[in-house]
């Protein structure tokens, strides 16, 4: 073997051991990256921005792998438990699914049953009202015959929402059509049914309906006399 066959078989030598130096790096790189990473989990994200107290399902999510030590402990992994469940505040698109994202839908009471009503949505809701909120419901009602009051009673006290619907058109009715809202919400609640009844008919023969959003968790308790009101009430004190 002459010398340049040897420098040869040397420069060879040398391109295999820095071959396997370069393999050896980047498999330490691999090694260290993965003991950074460690293993991945899925989780998921919201595919669009959801309004506050809107009902949760699968399809508004879609499935991301997000490295376990990375995942936040909250982080939701089982799409499972978004069933029956709403949103408590706005969510943004692409944001990670986590357990304080959501409340349980309210349920029915054994003495409670459904009734929804159309609430004006300029003076009754104004967006504030929510599933599991607190409200007190009034009706207005004029008087109707010579020497009679105009009246303004708390129909309802302390009336549990559990749903709040999509803001709606309304088709004009009768004559009076200027006074009548453009728009409006269904309102679901919870009330037994001496209540339902008394919204029935607040409804049907009432001049409006409001709500009254109480604060979280603080019931009202009404004095004689406080579930009524007239002008003259204050025209005379």
């Amino acid at each position: 073997m002459n010398s340049r066959q040897r420098r040869g078989v040397i420069l060879l030598l040398l391109s295999v051991l820095c071959a396997f130096g370069v393999f050896a790096g980047v498999l330490s790189v691999i090694s260290d990256v993965n003991s950074k990473v460690g293993p991945e989990v899925e989780a998921y994200q919201f595919k669009a921005d959801v309004a506050p107290y809107t009902a949760l399902d699968a399809k508004q999510f879609e499935k991301i792998k997000v490295p376990k030590r990375w995942l936040s402990k909250n982080a939701v992994t089982d799409l499972a438990v978004v069933d029956g469940k709403i949103a408590v505040t706005q969510l943004k698109k692409g944001s990670l699914l986590q357990d304080d994202m959501f409340i349980k839908k309210p349920a029915l009471g054994n003495d409670e049953q459904e009734i929804a009503i159309m609430i004006d949505a300029a003076t009754g809701v104004a967006g504030k009202i929510f599933p599991g909120a607190l409200v007190n419901i009034f009706a207005t009602f004029p008087g109707k015959n010579e020497g009679e009051k105009d009246q303004s009673r708390i129909i309802v006290a302390n009336a549990k929402v559990i749903d709040v619907g999509k803001l709606t058109a309304l088709e004009p009715r009768g004559d009076d059509r200027a006074a009548q809202p453009a728009k409006a919400v269904p309102i679901t609640f919870a009330l037994n049914t001496k209540d339902a009844q008394r919204l029935a008919y607040a409804e049907s023969f009432a001049e409006h309906v409001r709500l009254a959003l109480l604060g979280k968790g603080n019931p009202i308790t009404l004095g004689p006399g406080d579930g009524t009101y007239t002008l003259d009430e204050d025209k005379n004190k």
